[in-house]
């Protein structure tokens, strides 16, 4: 896939505008930040229990 130009990124947001509504995409766009955050720290909650678990066999 090739690089998007301007005019296909305003045409993007026109379309998600009309189908979504104005008061519908922050409520949206909340929720995919809470997903993201959730599985940042789900992530990083494993590597913390992963490294833990390490100490732990090193003793």
């Amino acid at each position: 896939m090739g690089k998007f130009s301007i005019g296909t990124i305003v045409l993007i947001l026109v379309v998600v505008l009309l189908l979504f509504g104005g008061k519908k995409i922050p409520e949206l766009m909340r929720g995919l930040g809470q997903g993201m955050k959730e599985f940042k720290d789900a992530s990083n909650g494993d590597e913390k229990k992963k490294d833990s678990a390490k100490e732990d066999n090193k003793a």
